[in-house]
């Protein structure tokens, strides 16, 4: 382009030198000289316009690649903040889930320690009671050592229950087994007391027979055979379908 500029100006001088040397062209040449040198002109005007308008197209082409590549650059940003939240959200979601089992692990373990302090309700010997926990404890731990055949520490146990939970609903029943027990050690006459303490106090109970039968071999142990003849007699009397009643029929006839 800038050697075609060099070229036209050139011409421009030659033009203008033109009028000196007038002598050597005729008028017609001359003008169709100029006429070719102003169309020239013209082109080359045409062309640097052409030009400028190209370069100023590839100055807002190269504007807008810039802009495209900010916003996929931006875009690709997006996403990757997107990628992030995602992860994040996912996260926080295993999180809750993880905090929510744990959550439930500690309530039902929170729910099992409460539950070990909470009155139960226990059904024995056809009456429901509520019983604490250690009261429980207690008297499974003492039917335990009568079923292994430890009367004495049994028999303590027992005791000891009746001490500490005077008003429990295992009351009856504790009685009946210290009896028991305590007929399990041969001593007779504390057992003989402790039958008739749960007769006493405990008329309807459903052992009543089975602790009349009991107080009755107490006292033929004693060779109290009046007494003994009486409380069967009594036993029979009172329960007569009884299976206690029947084996006090052979206790009775074998006694003297």
């Amino acid at each position: 382009m800038q050697q075609r500029l060099r070229q036209l100006c050139a011409v421009l001088a030659l033009a203008g030198a033109l009028p000196a040397q007038a002598a050597l062209f005729s008028d017609d040449e001359a003008r169709k000289a100029i006429l070719e040198l102003r169309a020239k002109v013209t082109a080359l005007e045409e062309a640097q316009k052409r030009l400028a308008s190209s370069q100023d197209l590839q100055d807002q082409l190269q504007t807008l690649r810039r802009s495209l590549l900010e916003i996929s650059n931006q875009n690709e940003a997006l996403r990757a903040e997107m990628a992030r939240l995602r992860g994040a959200n996912e996260q926080l979601t295993r999180d809750l889930a993880d905090t929510q089992r744990r959550l439930s692990d500690q309530l039902q373990g929170f729910d099992a320690r409460i539950k070990q302090f909470e009155p139960q309700k226990v059904s024995l010997d056809g009456q429901e009671f509520k019983v604490e926990p250690e009261e429980q404890r207690q008297y499974e731990a003492a039917m335990g050592l009568l079923r292994r055949g430890e009367f004495a520490q049994a028999a303590s146990a027992y005791e000891s229950f009746l001490k500490r939970f005077s008003a429990s609903g295992y009351g009856a029943a504790v009685r009946f087994w210290l009896g028991n027990a305590q007929y399990g050690q041969r001593a007779y006459a504390p057992a003989i007391a402790t039958f008739r303490e749960f007769l006493k106090l405990n008329p309807q109970h459903p052992r009543v027979p089975e602790a009349l039968l009991a107080l009755a071999n107490c006292q033929i142990e004693l060779k109290d055979s009046k007494s003994a003849r009486k409380t069967l007699d009594e036993l029979i009397k009172a329960h007569p379908g009884s299976e206690a009643a029947q084996a006090a029929k052979e206790r009775r006839a074998s006694l003297k």
